[in-house]
């Protein structure tokens, strides 16, 4: 029996600036030592007030209008409330309900894929788990890096429509200078929505998402595996509820 995919993307592009999105600290993907590129704003310490980055917001349009977005008049920021130890604040600073742009689509070979949201806010830290080690460390250079999220419909359908789709959009960042999206140095995170269904079914199956991949070819062969294992699985008899879980890449 035969199923149909359903595949949407979210993929994160930190953006090529001088400084960090809401502060005066450097922005230095190549800086080895820790915690050198922070202060009392990135660092979320009491009474500290964030300025945006207006290079960031016009990378980001600039952006936009290449995967040919509406650009909103109006936009805000919003608070995502959660506690990681990688997130100084205790909340990143990102948009919700009125992203900057929306509406926007790339062309790969055969059809569109469309875009329904680029949005900005800000990037964590990082963890370091020292081998043998019974605890972890931190390195804030990264938090408050402007960070690019990009969020697709679920227009794709295998792999390789995937490894099109990045390849085209990581062209297009390095040709507006807007990232390196080196993704070796997480500068380009994809993740990965992806169900099967029969192709009769009105109903989409059960959802799994695919995280923090930070290789083209990764993405492709893992969501083609996820495919081919849901498939079985419902082949077997499976409902698919138990598939419901996330899959990492530490990056």
């Amino acid at each position: 029996m035969s199923y149909e995919p359903t595949i949407g993307l979210e993929i994160h592009v930190e953006l090529k600036t001088r400084t960090k999105m809401f502060c005066d600290s450097l922005n230095d993907p190549d800086e080895k030592h820790p915690n050198i590129n922070v202060c009392p704003v990135c660092m979320g310490h009491p009474g500290t007030l964030p300025v945006i980055n207006q290079g960031a917001i016009q990378k980001l349009i600039r952006v936009g209008l290449a995967l040919n977005c509406r650009i909103a008049e109006f936009s805000k920021f919003d608070r995502k409330n959660y506690f990681y130890p990688d997130l100084p604040k205790g909340y990143q600073i990102s948009q919700y309900d009125l992203p900057l742009c929306n509406n926007g689509h790339l062309e790969i070979t055969g059809h569109k894929i469309r875009i329904e949201r680029i949005h900005i806010e800000e990037d964590t830290g990082r963890l370091l788990h020292p081998e043998g080690a019974d605890y972890s460390l931190v390195d804030f250079n990264r938090a408050g890096v402007p960070l690019m999220e990009l969020v697709t419909h679920p227009d794709i359908k295998s792999g390789e429509e995937i490894e099109e789709f990045a390849k085209e959009l990581r062209l297009i960042l390095r040709y507006l200078a807007a990232s390196d999206a080196d993704m070796e140095k997480a500068q380009m995170r994809i993740e990965v929505n992806v169900s099967v269904k029969k192709p009769e079914s009105k109903k989409l199956g059960t959802k799994v998402e695919l995280k923090n991949i930070n290789s083209i070819k990764a993405a492709s062969a893992a969501t083609d595996y996820e495919i081919k294992r849901q498939t079985e699985l419902l082949e077997s008899g499976g409902t698919g509820m138990k598939t419901n879980k996330k899959l990492s890449a530490n990056v």
